[in-house]
């Protein structure tokens, strides 16, 4: 009796390992480019045996989303391949090309931000990085891979989410979904919430969330930012908003949530 408990138990421990490697989600592939500033680059599994052409979703700060060791702090990462792995794999968000671009070093602060804020005496210059994006970067790439080039969004955490929200008001025939994660509504006396006020074009399907542990402050300006968007016309049905009672600022706290952006995003299609 024993041998045919420890047969079974051996028999289970097989099947249940296949059951377990069955589910676990194909891969995708990371490539780099060096570009005017370095890109990464995920393509979704199994780009390399088909013919089928992907949304491209542009993400800031490229060095903290897809390899510890080049992330701000090292080991604390996106996992954003990971996620897009997950969400493909169980069919909540379809395939997509996503390119993560470095930020400037230096001159991140003044890339991201769409004012300039005297108090600060920087920022301001969004909109040459925006030229830098849909003149120089998204020809090469739909040009280099197969891409939808009318189905393109683009996205950021904190100061990345704020110049990723401004590009998509400024642009919104081309960018036509947002990722705002945790964004720096804050900068110069928050003059992002005036550009909302003043958007008038087609609505992108834009992502907004906040983290519970990012400060009173924090949370205020992310559901006014909510509100005003709401007031302009967008529901819930084109406006995803999530505070995460967990969430602090960090790559972290932005990792967790990147699979629900995605999802929220790039909902699947009944041929995907």
């Amino acid at each position: 009796m024993r041998d045919m408990r420890e047969t079974l138990r051996a028999t289970f421990g097989r099947v249940l390992g296949l059951e377990n490697r069955r589910r676990a989600p194909r891969q995708g592939t990371l490539e780099h480019i060096e570009a005017p500033r370095k890109l990464t680059i995920y393509l979704p599994p199994g780009y390399e045996r088909t013919d089928a052409r992907y949304p491209v979703l542009y993400m800031q700060d490229g060095q903290n989303l897809f390899e510890p060791a080049r992330a701000f702090i090292p080991g604390q990462h996106w996992r954003l391949d990971e996620a897009a792995d997950q969400a493909i794999s169980e069919r909540t968000a379809r395939p997509m090309i996503i390119v993560g671009i470095d930020h400037g070093g230096p001159e991140r602060i003044n890339e991201y931000t769409p004012t300039y804020d005297p108090a600060r005496r920087a920022g301001g210059k969004a909109g040459e990085y925006g030229r830098i994006v849909l003149e120089g970067l998204k020809p090469m790439i739909d040009a280099r891979y197969r891409t939808l080039p009318a189905d393109t969004a683009i996205g950021g955490s904190s100061l990345g989410g704020l110049v990723s929200l401004y590009l998509g008001l400024a642009h919104p025939e081309i960018f036509t979904k947002v990722a705002a994660m945790s964004p720096s509504i804050w900068w110069n006396n928050r003059s992002i919430l005036q550009i909302v006020d003043r958007f008038n074009g087609p609505r992108p399907r834009i992502w907004l969330d906040v983290g519970g542990r990012e400060g009173r402050e924090t949370l205020r300006d992310a559901r006014e930012l909510r509100d005003r968007l709401q007031q302009k016309g967008w529901t819930d049905a084109d406006l995803g908003y999530l505070e995460d009672a967990r969430g602090d600022h960090s790559e972290r706290a932005w990792a967790r949530r990147a699979q629900a952006m995605l999802e929220f995003l790039l909902l699947p299609t009944l041929s995907s």
